[in-house]
């Protein structure tokens, strides 16, 4: 592991903590929202509390989760096993970069100070972290106090979406069903580094929506993203072979 910067040395503050609460807290809203719906779906398939509660904590991946929910029939086989299993870890595989982008901040720390704070990892406090730290914020605290209010927000949402599942049930309705793109169009904004990172993410959500015309469930978001990625990663081998 690196050692940590000399010059800004990490530290672990109860003033970071509060810091990092401060910045979750305009994101937490939102993510209650999200877990609303996800609380009402389980209710839906005829979750028990407890497997709810289980699945909410355990797995803590609100879209993954969204649509497994989504898909769950009423008879478990090898094949509704398989399509689980790979939506999710697709869906989960972003996670995977965002750990490793991290790992310049968290690289140093002992493993039960990190670890425990990657199972926390979110899109939301990813996106709080890699600003605290590209302005020069090096206490962790802070990451875990974003991390920790938007996981109370979730587990609160999932709950509530739970004991409502009957009023959520037309999410529509209620215009929930917007809360995810519509975060996630807000998350793209930060993120902006020019035009030709735009052709990745025009070319997961292209693909996305005319896979979703022709394959059955939930195959379009599996498809969108090996394309976007594939996208993304040839434009970058073109720009390492332009340079001189």
């Amino acid at each position: 592991m690196s050692a940590p910067n000399s010059e800004n040395p990490i530290r672990w503050t109860a003033a970071g903590f509060r810091h990092g609460v401060r910045l979750g807290l305009p994101v937490t809203p939102g993510v209650i929202a999200f877990g609303l719906i996800v609380g009402a779906v389980a209710w839906r398939q005829d979750f028990s509390f407890l497997h709810h509660m289980a699945l909410t904590v355990l797995v803590y991946s609100g879209i993954a989760q969204l649509v497994a929910l989504e898909i769950w029939p009423k008879v478990i086989d090898i094949g509704t096993i398989a399509t689980l299993s790979a939506l999710t870890a697709v869906i989960g595989s972003r996670l995977f970069l965002m750990s490793v982008s991290m790992r310049p901040w968290f690289g140093p720390l002992r493993w039960w100070q990190s670890y425990p704070g990657l199972f926390l990892l979110t899109d939301a406090s990813w996106l709080i972290a890699m600003r605290y730290h590209g302005e020069g914020g090096r206490d962790p605290a802070t990451y875990y106090g974003a991390a920790i209010i938007i996981t109370i927000g979730w587990i609160v949402g999932t709950i509530i979406g739970y004991f409502l599942g009957g009023f959520v049930v037309e999410p529509k309705r209620y215009g929930l069903d917007l809360v995810l793109p519509v975060f996630f169009a807000a998350m793209l904004v930060p993120l902006w580094s020019g035009a030709r990172r735009a052709i990745g993410w025009t070319v997961a959500g292209v693909v996305a929506v005319a896979a979703e015309q022709v394959l059955p469930g939930y195959w379009f978001i599996i498809v969108g993203a090996v394309c976007g990625a594939l996208a993304g990663g040839f434009l970058d081998e073109l720009k390492k072979e332009a340079k001189p």
